[in-house]
């Protein structure tokens, strides 16, 4: 059986025994329709607000929050949706990076699009450790939510984002285009640490302690700004699946439900091996490949091997968390570590220390050798290097799950 595995823009054609069960699964095939046309609908029937003209109609100085190159939200195609509205006043786009990088600028043509040159010029991209920012109150959690300060020098915000299934905060979109997309970064550090918790997990809001802590700050969100937001649920190919928009909290819940439509694939039971490809743009970096990794974590037997397939394009991102990992001769000594001391990006290698614990962790990527060994994975240089080891390993009768886009692409075992 031969399957064609991308990585990066390459694509190795592996060939399986005939004698392993192998399948296949990627984010559901659903029907979509012209994506400006679903946009369109969400601004004109928005959920608990009035249409998007009327909105903005007494507003001149917008603050549009949009993301940046790490999410795959259709910015640009919402943005052609609302220029209209925007082109004759004061309008402001803050780039949401959380604690990420600045976006290049083959990657700000990427957000924008088309309207790149008008937008330019209007263009501020947050910095978590040096953008001024304002208190807007505290959570249950204890957390002190500062955001940019620009969100107060505006008289509306139109947060864009994409809703997706998130493997600690349950799921990405709404909320967190403020917090943490805007927030300072001792307020994400609060936020990211809640992550540690078991209870923090993938499609779970309810009792996860990283969402609470993000519902607490949507709803000082509401009680402070002028809110209009516009969120989208792609498909497995980046089409606009579903739009909707208006009440922050109440359309990123109608979301929710189609994100799983997409997203949540149904498999029968786990896998001996489970190869998860990590597609742009969670291919960026490891810290972002990680995601990869988690989603798929539940479809593994324990024991069993888990090979992540990233290009890792932008290198290994945070170091935070590649030096915790590193700093450990095993995964259960991060673990330890972590227990006592926490900074932003810890969360992940903590979260890699524990798969590294219940499996196998074996990668093919583009990064040196030494990385990923300090990452507490197994350096391959081909999937099909990996799949003769198993053979000679495990001989016969393998079972293999293959995520074609594991960052976006969540496998749940049947009566799990």
């Amino acid at each position: 059986m031969d399957i064609p595995i991308p990585l990066g823009e390459r694509t190795e054609i592996v060939s399986f025994p005939d004698d392993w069960q192998v399948k296949v699964i990627h984010p559901k095939a659903v029907s979509v329709g012209e994506a400006r046309d679903v946009i369109r609908e969400a601004l004109q029937s928005p959920v608990h607000a009035p249409p998007f003209s009327e909105f903005i109609s007494p507003f001149r100085r917008p603050c549009v929050i949009v993301n940046d190159a790490t999410r795959p939200t259709p910015t640009a195609r919402v943005l052609e949706c609302i220029y209209p509205e925007l082109a004759e006043r004061d309008v402001t786009f803050l780039v949401a990076t959380g604690s990420h990088r600045a976006p290049t600028e083959e990657e700000y043509r990427f957000i924008f699009g088309d309207l790149w040159e008008w937008a330019s010029k209007r263009v501020v991209v947050h910095d978590a450790k040096a953008s001024p920012c304002r208190l807007l109150g505290r959570t249950r959690f204890g957390n002190d939510l500062h955001l940019n300060a620009l969100l107060w020098e505006a008289d509306c915000i139109i947060p864009i984002g994409s809703v997706e299934p998130h493997y600690f905060a349950g799921y990405t979109g709404g909320r967190k285009s403020l917090m943490p997309g805007v927030a300072s970064y001792e307020s994400i550090t609060v936020n990211h640490r809640l992550a540690i918790s078991p209870a923090a997990r993938l499609l779970t809001l309810e009792g996860n302690p990283v969402a609470e802590d993000l519902n607490d700050a949507e709803a000082l969100m509401l009680d402070t700004f002028h809110l209009f937001s516009i969120m989208t649920v792609l498909d497995g190919a980046g089409q606009v699946y579903a739009a909707r928009a208006g009440h922050l909290k109440y359309a990123f819940r109608k979301l929710v439900a189609m994100a799983d439509e997409v997203f949540v694939v149904d498999v029968n039971e786990k896998a001996d091996v489970v190869i998860t490809v990590a597609r742009e743009p969670t291919d960026i970096d490891l810290y972002q490949s990680q995601k990869a990794l988690e989603n798929v974590r539940h479809a593994l037997k324990d024991g069993g091997i888990l090979i992540l397939v990233s290009a890792c394009r932008s290198g290994v991102g945070s170091r935070a968390f590649l030096d915790l990992l590193a700093s450990e001769e095993t995964p259960e000594a991060v673990v330890k570590r972590l227990k006592a001391e926490y900074r932003l990006g810890y969360h992940k290698a903590g979260k890699m220390a524990e798969l590294a614990m219940m499996c196998h962790l074996w990668a093919v990527t583009f990064l040196d050798e030494e990385t990923i060994r300090q990452a507490k994975m197994r350096p391959l240089k081909s999937v099909s290097e990996a799949i003769k080891e198993i053979r000679d390993m495990k001989g016969s009768a393998v079972s293999v799950l293959i995520v074609m886009d594991g960052g976006m692409t969540i496998p749940r075992v049947k009566g799990a």
